[in-house]
């Protein structure tokens, strides 16, 4: 079985090829709003944590207009600084993004201003899963202890078709996703 480290890099270079192949015409289509099965598990007034996409991944904004225009809260990850843990904080515009400032990995995220919130459901990225809900993500396990520190809070991956692998290698500290989007496909619910 392959190491993190080396399934991270690989999966990293098939992500940022696959992406890039996509015409903008048809990426603007894709994942405008999460599939019928997860609205299902979607109650009213719920809290929806999402993230600010990278170039390379599966992209979330779409799924935070959505949910806003429902009359849900949209919630981003925020870090105070590069050493402390995750939170999430509410994201107010998610059409215009004026809420918004760069965080210490470089990522748009909520002002400090912005009040801090525990989401229902939170839409994470990856950079592989497998069709049980297990997930490889960045390395730094930011994802892992806040599902960890907030066990009633429902996890769904937000992926590429190609970053589906057959296996992952895992740790006890690695939390199951709920399920996994894909632009055609939905894994799960778990």
């Amino acid at each position: 079985m392959t190491d993190k480290v080396t399934m991270r890099r690989d999966m990293r270079i098939l992500r940022r090829d696959h992406a890039a192949a996509i015409p903008g015409n048809v990426r603007a289509l894709l994942f405008k709003q999460p599939p019928t099965p997860l609205m299902n598990i979607v109650h009213s007034g719920a809290t929806i944590g999402l993230y600010h996409a990278k170039a390379d991944e599966a992209p979330a904004a779409a799924y935070a207009k959505h949910f806003s225009e429902m009359g849900h809260q949209i919630a981003l990850p925020r870090f105070v600084s590069s050493g402390s843990a995750m939170e999430f904080a509410l994201h107010t515009d998610p059409f215009g993004e004026t809420d918004l400032e760069e965080g210490p990995f470089g990522l748009m995220q909520p002002t400090n201003e912005a009040a801090t919130v525990i989401p229902n459901l939170i839409f994470v990225p990856l950079i592989a899963f497998t069709d049980s809900g297990e997930r490889l993500g960045q390395g730094g396990g930011h994802y892992d202890r806040w599902l960890a520190a907030n066990p009633f809070t429902k996890a769904v991956g937000i992926a590429w078709d190609c970053q589906l692998a057959d296996t992952i290698p895992t740790e006890g500290h690695d939390v199951k996703l709920g399920a996994v989007v894909t632009p055609t496909r939905l894994y799960g619910p778990f």
